[in-house]
């Protein structure tokens, strides 16, 4: 039986430790479609979702515009998940079955990033965007003036928005500085132990505490940079989604130069894009206009959860033996 010093478990927890970041290593599809800001308090404002001004000719003085400013915040939630490990393990040198656990968690730390950011897609047909609308909407206000003043018009980020059983897909632009979806990351994923004798857990318990914490925010950019459609996924449905994505503008009346750039659909609609993106000729033999017109993510973090599988992301990720 080995003694449990102080060496050993530092270099337990090393050796965990390596094990969890080689876990976090592993990318998952997140960067396609959202931006990751950093935070440096409880939550950020996005005011600046609120239009800059276009260049235009300087003659004179320059021509100052107010610009509105969007409240639009996002707070930072925490998350966290922990393990033990029992002394007797240790003592054992039966530590073999944790290391796959410690790896799975660094892992999982970084699949909760793509859960989220999929399912804020997901929530998008209710969940608000910085101008009081969901982000899917077809009544977005859009303002004669740059600096959003003036009787508004609106403009749908929706294709077929009478339609909203069947499973959603999303047309997006993901080509510019910002994308359609914010990650918002207040503190990385980070691996803490509780291993001190005198900690009262550790000594009523006989086991060491193994933790992983984060603190992030998921929330929407700009609704003209993504479609939304929870009707039939075929080619007439794909080409409305593009050229609605194509014609979108700015307060202003300004062109956004927005093209569609990736197609994002759960799993369950993955035959119907490839029919869509995959085929160089349709049936009767004409070329297919649409073959590789855009990337296709597939992924199930996009699929919707049935009432009864819709647990609390946190029970999920326990569930799943993951970090939230």
């Amino acid at each position: 039986m080995a003694v449990v010093t102080s060496a050993a478990i530092q270099a337990l927890l090393n050796n965990f430790k390596a094990l969890y970041l080689r876990g976090l290593q592993k990318s998952g599809d997140w960067p396609k479609v959202a931006t990751e800001i950093k935070s440096s308090g409880s939550g950020n404002i996005y005011s600046w979702l609120g239009a800059f001004p276009m260049l235009k000719k300087w003659t004179g003085d320059r021509v100052i515009e107010n610009m509105k400013n969007s409240d639009y915040t996002l707070k930072n939630d925490s998350y966290e998940a922990t393990v033990g490990v029992k002394r007797a393990d240790i003592e054992d040198d039966n530590l073999g079955i944790y290391g796959p656990m410690f790896e799975q968690m660094g892992e999982s730390a970084n699949e909760h990033i793509d859960i989220n950011v999929f399912k804020a897609l997901l929530d998008g047909f209710t969940a608000l965007c910085y101008d009081g609308k969901p982000f899917f909407a077809k009544d977005h206000p859009l303002y004669p003036k740059e600096d959003g003043t003036g009787s508004a018009t609106t403009f749908s980020n929706i294709v077929n928005d009478t339609v909203t059983t069947k499973p959603a897909w999303f047309l997006l632009d993901t080509r510019k500085v910002i994308k359609p979806i914010i990650y918002q990351n207040r503190q990385d994923a980070r691996l803490q132990s509780v291993t001190n004798p005198s900690n009262d857990t550790v000594f009523m318990k006989d086991e060491y505490l193994y933790g992983v914490d984060a603190r992030r925010a998921f929330g929407y950019s700009f609704p003209q940079l993504a479609v939304g459609c929870r009707d039939t996924l075929n080619a007439a449905n794909f080409n409305a989604a593009f050229a609605l994505l194509e014609g979108m503008k700015l307060d202003g009346n300004r062109p956004m130069n927005t093209r569609g750039s990736i197609l994002v659909v759960p799993t369950s609609l993955r035959s119907a894009a490839e029919e869509i993106l995959e085929k160089q000729n349709l049936t009767g033999g004409e070329s297919n206009i649409n073959y590789r017109r855009v990337e296709l993510l597939v992924t199930p973090f996009a699929e919707a959860v049935t009432a009864e599988e819709d647990l609390d992301p946190e029970e999920d990720l326990e569930a799943d033996g993951g970090t939230e």
